[in-house]
């Protein structure tokens, strides 16, 4: 029998008899209503069933006559082995898709959102696999996910980013983990990855506090660069809420005039926005309302609000003003961070004779004795607006007020 030619199958016109393909059992092309397309159809009876059954192959032209002769070929060896093409494609449709590891780590992703504090933390999460995992691994299918890709992702970091390091590898251990659990893999590659790398450094080699300004520096810093005479831009104004009330950069940049009460002079920060979820309330000195009466107006909600854009300032503006200040610190070669400012409230403290409990509790640190800290039953606010409005007068250049302890 000859084989089919595209002249024929071009010709090919609703009504005519199917064409066999000439080079396989089976195979023909069915006329359509339309002149010049056909549909490919393979006859053949299941060896399974012993039923006959057509299998359709595409339609011409889109499918070309050799490559049909391709697929049919390829259904007449599972014939020749005694399977069923049909219930073979059957089951491979049924098994679940093999997804690369990007495709993973963002199912993954999706299904932990709902349990972290806040998007950030959510999208943190996934932007080190997108920075640092994602340019090795991203388009390898699981199960092809080698202990050596893993450690090719992480040498990068591995010494000198230990800590992002140690983080990325964990999410990483969490993605093939979801993949073994759902079938696509046969063991997590992560649990042997530290063979193929060098050994970190301690963590308290590595840990490094925040870059703080000494205590003694600040008023001198605080006259010369956040109380020009001119109306300051809001990060400076910002810079100073942070430092006359010791919290940190996150807590003020979110504050709404809805935490602020001006009669008692007192700032409640929400447990959401409090590291220790537990909600935390801040004495406000007379510079600190002062302050706040200068911002009045600024903004419906929000009281530093960015003036550009009216939403909340980004978490770099402070350390971008801290910079372009040179704010030196306590750390050779590195600049003051907005953090470290906590720490040069807490020596200063600890330089004029407060109490520790009174300088933890005005920072909001959390009592990790369990026994002490069921019999906290106080926040002591008073005695920590005493403290406050000390710490004002000093940063405002009174160093010679002292309170008692």
């Amino acid at each position: 029998m000859a084989a089919i030619t595209d002249t024929k199958a071009r010709n090919v016109k609703p009504g005519d008899p199917a064409i066999p393909h000439g080079n396989i059992t089976g195979l023909a092309l069915h006329p359509s209503n339309t002149k010049g397309h056909g549909k490919w159809v393979l006859r053949f009876v299941s060896p399974v069933t012993g039923k006959r059954r057509n299998a359709g192959l595409g339609t011409y032209p889109e499918v070309s006559i050799a490559e049909v002769g391709k697929r049919a070929t390829a259904m007449r060896i599972e014939l020749a082995e005694g399977k069923d093409p049909l219930e073979e494609k059957a089951k491979a449709d049924r098994k679940p898709k093999i997804p690369t590891f990007e495709e993973a780590a963002r199912a993954l992703h999706a299904d932990l959102l709902p349990s972290w504090r806040n998007n950030k933390h959510g999208n943190q999460w996934l932007n080190t696999l997108i920075e640092y995992a994602f340019p090795k691994l991203g388009s390898k299918l699981l199960p092809d996910v080698q202990p050596g890709d893993i450690a090719e992702a992480l040498k990068l970091i591995w010494l000198t980013k230990a800590e992002t390091a140690s983080r990325v590898k964990q999410r990483i251990h969490a993605v093939m983990a979801w993949g073994w659990a759902h079938g696509h893999c046969q063991s997590n590659p992560v649990d042997v990855v530290e063979h193929l790398l060098a050994q970190q450094p301690g963590k308290a080699i590595r840990t490094q506090h925040h870059p703080a300004m000494p205590w003694r520096d600040i008023p001198e810093f605080v006259q010369k660069h956040l109380r020009p005479s001119i109306r300051p831009e809001v990060s400076r104004t910002l810079l100073e809420f942070v430092i006359l009330t010791a919290c940190r950069s996150g807590e003020a940049r979110n504050i709404a005039w809805s935490e602020v009460d001006f009669k008692t002079k007192t700032w409640v920060i929400p447990a959401e926005r409090m590291k220790a979820k537990s909600s935390h309330r801040v004495p406000l000195s007379p510079k600190v309302i002062e302050i706040l009466e200068g911002q009045k107006g600024q903004h419906e909600i929000l009281v530093f609000p960015s003036i550009r854009d009216q939403v909340v300032l980004s978490d770099m503006a402070l350390t971008a003003l801290l910079r372009r200040l040179k704010a030196h610190s306590d750390s050779p070669g590195r600049i003051a961070t907005a953090h470290g400012f906590r720490s040069s409230f807490r020596d200063w403290c600890s330089e004029q004779g407060y109490s520790r409990d009174l300088a933890e509790r005005s920072l909001a640190h959390t009592i990790k004795d369990k026994v002490e800290a069921a019999y906290h039953r106080t926040d002591l606010l008073e005695q920590r607006r005493d403290l406050m409005n000390a710490w004002a007068k000093f940063v405002g250049g009174n160093t010679h007020e002292r309170a008692s302890a």
